[in-house]
């Protein structure tokens, strides 16, 4: 798979040229093996077990809070992490600690709106790897908080684009590379608004419960497969979205995002067995999907 090198101690990829034929690239594309940057300390503490070694992890919204933070613990315990963002420098900065643990990456600077991007990655990976490991669609905005009269349709529509749509693109392209891996893990970030129906988070709190639709149908429809399909419900943490929506919360009265993924992690892992369900993190545990009663 062709890689684009800029600057030379990253590896990217531009989810915007074509790496599979489609059209010829004008500049030589080379790939090249990154040995870490001047500066960068080496962590002692590298995780002794690997579970994943070898694994390949495509992680969405990965350049901070809970998506970097998944990240970094994806490539600790072994797998090479495809990290996608829409922010270049904040997907440095986690190869930087990435590579500071011993692990690798390749950095993957698209919007998740960008359809046709989401699909050329796919194509990439395709061609590189014939599988994936684990896909965890973590991007999301939270958008307006008020009134259903007061939303305007731009900012309804940026909200079901990036939560839902964008969500589907990725397990329509995906989904053969899943069922390619001997233990395809797919995990959705979701949110416990989706179900208590909030007053003034309904686009929000609409497109959550939209993924969780899907994790349902997506488990059904991989029920005699070997992939397994589940969302997660991180609760109110400590990151730059949940700030916006509710700064009147001591940030210090909140887990790090460090510590929620530590639940998230064994989802991604094949001794999962799980799907179909979400799991909370305040509960500590998997919860199911009930009809109305």
């Amino acid at each position: 798979m062709p890689l684009i090198i800029a600057p030379p101690t990253h590896t990217h990829f531009a989810a915007n040229s074509d790496l599979v034929g489609l059209s010829p690239l004008t500049t030589p594309i080379k790939e090249v093996e990154k040995h870490g940057k001047a500066g960068v300390p080496v962590a002692t503490n590298h995780m002794t077990d690997k579970p994943l070694k070898d694994s390949i992890a495509l992680v969405t919204g990965a350049s901070r809070g809970i998506g970097a933070a998944l990240a970094l613990q994806l490539a600790e315990a072994g797998a090479h992490v495809v990290a996608v963002a829409r922010t270049v420098g904040g997907l440095e900065e986690l190869d930087d600690k990435i590579q500071a643990v011993g692990g690798t990456a390749t950095l993957v600077p698209v919007d998740m709106k960008d359809m046709d991007g989401i699909a050329r990655l796919a194509l990439a990976l395709h061609e590189r790897y014939k599988r994936l490991d684990i896909l965890v669609g973590n991007a999301g905005v939270l958008g307006p908080l008020s009134p259903f009269g007061h939303v305007e349709p731009k900012d309804w529509d940026n909200l079901f684009a990036v939560n839902v749509t964008a969500n589907w693109q990725l397990i329509r392209t995906m989904d053969p590379l899943l069922r390619a891996a001997p233990a395809g893990r797919a995990v959705f970030v979701t949110s416990g608004l989706s179900w208590r129906a909030q007053a003034y988070t309904g686009p929000y709190s609409m497109t959550k419960a939209a993924l969780n639709v899907m994790v349902q149908i997506y488990a059904a429809e991989t029920a005699s497969t070997n992939v397994r399909v589940n969302a997660f419900n991180p609760g109110p943490t400590r990151t730059r979205m949940y700030a916006a929506g509710w700064p009147g919360v001591d940030p210090d009265t909140l887990p790090a995002p460090e510590d929620v993924v530590k639940t998230m992690l064994p989802l991604c892992l094949p001794s999962c067995n799980e799907s179909g369900k979400v799991y909370d993190f305040n509960a500590k545990k998997f919860l199911s999907f009930n009809p109305p009663s």
